[in-house]
């Protein structure tokens, strides 16, 4: 007596690999996803490196023009753009004139690096509790929009100021 079995199927049927294509296809779009919102904060993290060192900028400036820096002529707030003077070797600039130089050069890299960048520096007198000497602290703060992060996280397209505020004494 001969019984046959049924042959029995090889491969894979066509559901099979459309439902291996469908979670194939899952996958490419999560990790699409992944990179476009690694790009985005990567595109922050760009530019608060930017205003971290447009900051240090102006911090060096402030040592280099100590005396300047020490009296107040680098106090600048938001919003208020100093105009550029022109110095020659024959009429150098004094201290103060080379300050609203260096005021008016940061606050242009400002807009040019960095969105909607703006930036102030305040100083303020305090006394030193070690020494009892007067120590003057320099703070600046450089601002700019971040709409691209904040709409790669959920937050409001618009008016999303974000600022790095750097402290020194002088």
């Amino acid at each position: 007596m001969n019984l046959t079995q049924p042959a029995r199927p090889r491969g894979f049927t066509l559901i099979e690999v459309l439902i291996a294509l469908v979670v194939m296809c899952i996958g490419v779009l999560g990790i699409g996803k992944l990179m476009l919102l690694s790009a985005r904060a990567n595109d922050s993290a760009y530019m608060r490196s930017q205003a971290t060192a447009l900051a240090y900028t102006i911090l060096d400036s402030m040592r280099a023009n100590r005396q300047a820096a020490l009296s107040g002529s680098y106090v600048v707030a938001v919003g208020q753009d100093p105009a550029a003077l022109t110095c020659t070797a024959a009429s150098p600039c004094d201290s103060g004139q080379q300050a609203q130089n260096d005021l008016a050069q940061w606050k242009t890299s400002l807009t040019a690096e960095l969105p909607g960048g703006d930036g102030s520096v305040t100083t303020v007198t305090g006394l030193d509790t070690l020494t009892g000497a007067d120590n003057i602290t320099a703070s600046v703060t450089v601002q700019w929009l971040d709409t691209v992060a904040q709409q790669a996280y959920g937050g409001p397209a618009a008016g999303n100021t974000v600022a790095v505020t750097l402290e020194t004494i002088l």
